[in-house]
């Protein structure tokens, strides 16, 4: 299965330097042909001119799905003169040796082999909200949606220190600190930091989250998988069996409020949501704002917009003057995955 991403009709001029830029998630991989433009201040220094959206599931491997692409493109305009001379792949997780370490990709990735495979001497790996974070020095107000607006802007960030996260299949999270040659990205492994819960009844999720382990990431509450686990842990909270087997059926069973155990699962998931982004953003100073991405947040958007996400944001005590200052929005993941990951390599090839 593919859909596809904007595409763009040939420039008159720039550099001919093409690239693959892809964004590898545990459902969809985002794939894009991307060249180095010169760009004026505030634009983005690359041009994506073509991209296309697979179902990973579809596919015997990350090779045969980029090879794919590859091939396809000589139905595009820009087939008769592409010389691809590198690939980055944004993907979660992180390379050990030769391959990508993710539990969550639905097949092994050998970074040798995908160079084979394509033909292509640089390819780079880089973690995929690292990616997202490059990115947003080029999101648009308009394409941001307030679920907190700071100091009562209307839209848009303010300056300093910016949080990217999102839950989706796994959670991601980095940081775009500001620096007078242009902002720099911080990845984080944030998944990993432990659950804190800020209600009696949270501690008895989390100690059935727990089971008999001593530690419970705070992403087995807020991902897919982790908002079916909570829902598991409600039920049992209240006596009843478990009947929904997928995220995708929680969280319609709360929308459409077919499930008093779906709909709590659902509300402590955006609370825990709340409370972990201000965490976020007291550790990393986020004066910029938050920004809030992954596949499951414009689903439930306006189900977050009424839930206890504002209250247990700003429930930090003497911090919440602070919190009141911070702006927090909503973005759609879409292609920018794919657009952060070609800035970074632009980057790069700048540098060298």
């Amino acid at each position: 299965m593919r859909s596809s991403l904007p595409s763009f009709e040939p420039g008159a001029s720039g550099p001919d330097v093409f690239f693959l830029a892809a964004d590898v998630g545990g459902t969809h991989a985002r794939v894009g042909l991307g060249r180095t433009v010169q760009a004026a201040s505030g634009d983005s220094p690359v041009e994506l001119l073509h991209g296309e959206v697979f179902a990973c599931a579809q596919w015997p491997g990350l090779g045969e799905l980029l090879a794919d692409f590859v091939a396809r493109l000589a139905d595009t305009p820009w087939g008769a003169e592409v010389s691809i001379q590198a690939c980055v792949l944004a993907c979660a997780g992180y390379v050990q040796e030769d391959q990508v370490v993710n539990r969550n990709l639905p097949w092994p990735v050998s970074i040798s082999a995908l160079q084979q495979r394509l033909g292509i001497e640089r390819l780079t790996v880089i973690n995929d909200f690292e990616a997202l974070a490059h990115a947003v020095p080029y999101v648009k107000p308009w394409d941001m949606r307030p679920l907190m607006t700071g100091d009562g802007s209307a839209g848009g960030l303010a300056s300093g220190t910016i949080v990217v996260m999102g839950p989706g299949t796994g959670l991601g999270c980095a940081a775009v600190l500001p620096g007078s040659a242009g902002p720099q990205v911080l990845p984080t492994e944030a998944a990993h930091v432990s659950l804190a819960p800020g209600t009696a009844r949270e501690i008895d999720i989390l100690r059935l989250l727990a089971g008999e382990r001593d530690h419970v990431p705070v992403e087995n509450a807020l991902s897919g998988p982790g908002l079916l686990k909570l829902y598991r842990a409600i039920s049992t909270l209240r006596g009843e069996s478990p009947v929904l087997d997928t995220p995708a059926a929680v969280t319609g069973a709360a929308l459409e409020q077919r499930s008093e155990a779906a709909i709590e699962a659902l509300s402590t998931f955006c609370a825990l949501l709340g409370s972990f982004a201000a965490d976020l953003a007291a550790l990393y100073g986020a004066h910029g704002g938050i920004l809030l991405a992954g596949g499951i947040l414009p689903r439930i958007e306006s189900f977050l917009q009424q839930s206890d996400f504002k209250k247990r944001f700003l429930n930090k005590g003497v911090l919440a003057p602070f919190l009141e200052r911070v702006p927090v929005h909503l973005i759609d993941h879409g292609d920018l995955g794919v657009l952060g990951a070609a800035c970074w390599l632009e980057r790069e090839l700048r540098r060298e």
